[in-house]
């Protein structure tokens, strides 16, 4: 877990490197975000985990918050607006340094306390896993604004990957309920290529090893384009429209799939 997050924070300072003053302000697939509040929103997390105060939130919120968490956020993120980028990649590199000196000094008790995350009281470990798959996504947000493909095929895509397709079996049982029978294929091509073979079975899609000859439908797509649909990055009409995944068998059934894809955690 250590070296996905120092392979990620690396890949990404590296890239806040080398950009111009003007990328900072490019927008992002995030409503409200540019490029600098995908980094200022690690820096913030980061500094929280440490401990460190945080500033206070602005007010009136911006009309792009939704929930606490998110205005959370929105406190760390609002204050570095105004600072330079090569600034925020100084800060980015200095927090991420001190994050990675605690995370080696833990006990294997403390990787194993439980507390609060993203997916609800859960030990450390599990958390830093999301941490990983969290900062690997946002990485990535700032490369699509920028048109600068990176950090692919390492670890933090892996176990970014990992996490986001563990929700397929909830978006397809639960989300879409075909009826039992039903047999649902992922193929997401990649540097991390993952085949994903989901059967209704008493009302619950579970992954099975083999798909049968003809399964009722398969959805293929670039590893990028699922990430966007289950990060919620971009609308599933426009994936669509724009033949971002292709469809085999029951395509009615298909893009009801996709449509339901928005589960990042």
């Amino acid at each position: 877990m250590i070296a996905a997050l120092e392979e990620t924070w690396s890949a990404t300072a590296e890239l806040g490197r080398a950009l111009p003053p003007e990328a900072w302000d490019l927008a992002t697939d995030c409503p409200g975000w540019t490029v600098r509040d995908h980094l200022s929103h690690m820096i913030g997390t980061e500094h929280g985990l440490l401990g460190d105060p945080a500033p206070p939130a602005p007010d009136p919120m911006p009309g792009h918050v939704r929930n606490p968490i998110g205005e959370g956020n929105e406190a760390w993120i609002a204050p570095r607006r105004a600072v330079p980028g090569a600034e925020l990649v100084v800060e980015f590199e200095d927090v991420t340094a001190r994050r990675l000196r605690q995370l080696r000094s833990f006990t294997p008790e403390q990787w194993s306390v439980p507390g609060w995350s993203p997916v609800g009281e859960a030990p450390y470990a599990t958390f830093m896993m999301v941490r990983i798959m969290d900062c690997w996504v946002h990485g990535q947000d700032m490369r699509w604004a920028l048109d600068q493909p990176g950090d692919r095929g390492g670890r933090g895509e892996r176990v970014a990957l990992d996490r986001l397709t563990s929700g397929a079996g909830f978006i397809v049982g639960r989300k879409v309920a075909p009826p039992d029978g039903t047999t649902v294929v992922f193929e997401i091509e990649g540097p991390d290529p993952r085949r994903l073979v989901l059967k209704m079975e008493g009302s619950r899609a579970t992954e099975v090893a083999e798909a049968p000859e003809s399964p009722t439908v398969v959805l293929q797509m670039p590893a990028e384009q699922y990430v966007r649909l289950a990060c919620g990055r971009q609308l599933p009409e426009e994936a669509l429209a724009a033949g971002g995944v292709r469809i085999e068998g029951d395509h009615a059934l298909g893009a009801s799939v996709v449509r339901s894809m928005n589960f990042m955690i």
